[in-house]
């Protein structure tokens, strides 16, 4: 007898598998407006002011010309001051529509130099595959990933990808956010918690933080027996290590059960030698802590 109870449980298991098995296929396809000098080169040329005006402006141009606190709140990952050095004063140098322009104007001109053939039907038939995904993607509550699922569609198809590629990475980066609140889990704190894990080293220097509010941050974990003196993870940090991660990607399949098994796996499937390509800009390991594809 056919059990359709099993079978959606089944497909609820393999979404969730997907979610995090898609991340590590998108993600480097958004991330060379991070990495890629081209991203860098369309910031500057709008007037935004190094990189991390550019980063921070570019990043929230789909909520329009919102001030740090909203930005702060939404990012999560990052000091307070960090934001006010980049907003409101970028709004001053480049409008969000602007902004928006450049960092599809980055990410063109970069993809067509990683990729090489962006015209080819894989490229095309990925970006609708993708772009159907993201469209399917539940945003309520998850604010970046609303304000970029509601812009349009770029023509090009590598760019209708990037932008699929966007909205997704931030559906997934909302759900994290929740969790790690859930969780009880402030933004220096996740950072310790993924440099103990060995995902990234780099987190306190490129999040700028200071000694005493990543020191504070530990004491924190220690105190709830995540970290050991030596500020290495102890089995019940592993556990909550552990525990956020199955959380955030059971809160990311959404999409990935929307899109179904068959053309998930059709999307992986021309996702790989795409997102192998673009890691060429990305360096590992990184401050996004994405691991090679």
């Amino acid at each position: 007898m056919f059990d359709v109870g099993a079978t959606a449980v089944r497909a609820t298991i393999l979404a969730v598998d997907d979610a995090r098995r898609l991340w590590t296929l998108l993600e480097p396809l958004h991330a060379v407006t991070y990495f890629a000098p081209e991203a860098r080169e369309a910031a500057d040329a709008v007037g935004l002011r190094g990189f991390w005006m550019g980063y921070v402006a570019q990043r929230a141009a789909p909520l329009g010309a919102v001030g740090p606190d909203a930005v702060w709140a939404c990012f999560h990952g990052f000091h307070r001051e960090r934001i006010t050095r980049a907003l409101p004063d970028a709004w001053g140098f480049a409008d969000p529509a602007t902004c928006l322009a450049a960092r599809l104007d980055g990410a063109d001109r970069a993809l067509r130099r990683l990729l090489g053939d962006v015209e080819g039907p894989a490229v095309a038939e990925a970006a609708d595959l993708a772009w159907a995904a993201a469209a399917a993607a539940d945003t309520q509550g998850r604010v970046l990933a609303a304000a970029n699922q509601g812009l349009p569609r770029p023509d090009a198809p590598h760019l209708a990808l990037w932008q699929a590629a966007t909205t997704l990475r931030e559906h997934r980066g909302d759900g994290h956010v929740a969790v790690l609140v859930t969780h009880g889990v402030g933004p220096v704190s996740a950072h310790r918690l993924k440099t103990a894990a060995g995902e990234s080293g780099s987190l306190q220097e490129s999040r700028r933080l200071d000694d005493a509010v990543w020191a504070s941050a530990g004491e924190g974990l220690l105190a709830r027996g995540w970290l050991d003196g030596d500020g290495a993870l102890t089995d019940a940090g592993r556990e909550a290590r552990d525990a956020i991660e199955r959380d955030t990607d059971r809160v990311a399949a959404g999409p990935w059960r929307a899109l179904g098994g068959t053309a998930t796996d059709r999307l992986a499937e021309l996702l790989r030698p795409l997102a192998l390509s673009a890691a060429d800009a990305l360096p590992f390991p990184n401050p996004i802590g994405l691991p090679r594809p």
